[in-house]
């Protein structure tokens, strides 16, 4: 009598299979989702710069919205509505918030929504 072992070593075919499915999503979901965190990176350090600059935010906050504006236009940034930033001046204190939402078509009929929302602050001197 032959005694005659056989060990399966590896993974099968399925489990590879469901490896690259998964990871093919995920790969297909962070790459429709890049180009909205790009643009808000983007709008960050604008508008980080922006608060750090003594001249640009001691300007009237229309004038700065058009400078930012001009700014964006330049990184071919848009953000999708007016309300999306809203400047104010009270007591010396210059408030930008930031606050928007992309929608990202995924696949078929669904789409993912991402929100942004921050809010700088600058004394003015």
């Amino acid at each position: 009598m032959i005694n005659v072992r056989h060990k399966q070593k590896g993974a099968s075919f399925l489990s590879m299979l469901t490896i690259i499915l998964i990871a093919g999503f995920f790969f297909s979901v962070a790459f429709k989702l890049y180009p909205a965190y790009m643009d808000y990176t983007t709008v960050d350090s604008v508008l980080t710069k922006v608060i750090q600059d003594e001249d640009e935010i001691s300007k009237d906050p229309k004038l700065l919205k058009r400078d930012l504006n001009k700014k964006w236009s330049v990184n071919q940034i848009r953000l999708p509505s007016k309300e999306s930033l809203i400047i104010r001046r009270k007591e010396g204190v210059v408030t930008i918030t930031l606050d928007y939402e992309v929608r990202v078509p995924m696949f078929f009929n669904v789409d993912a929504m991402v929100k942004f929302e921050k809010q700088y602050e600058a004394i003015i001197p």
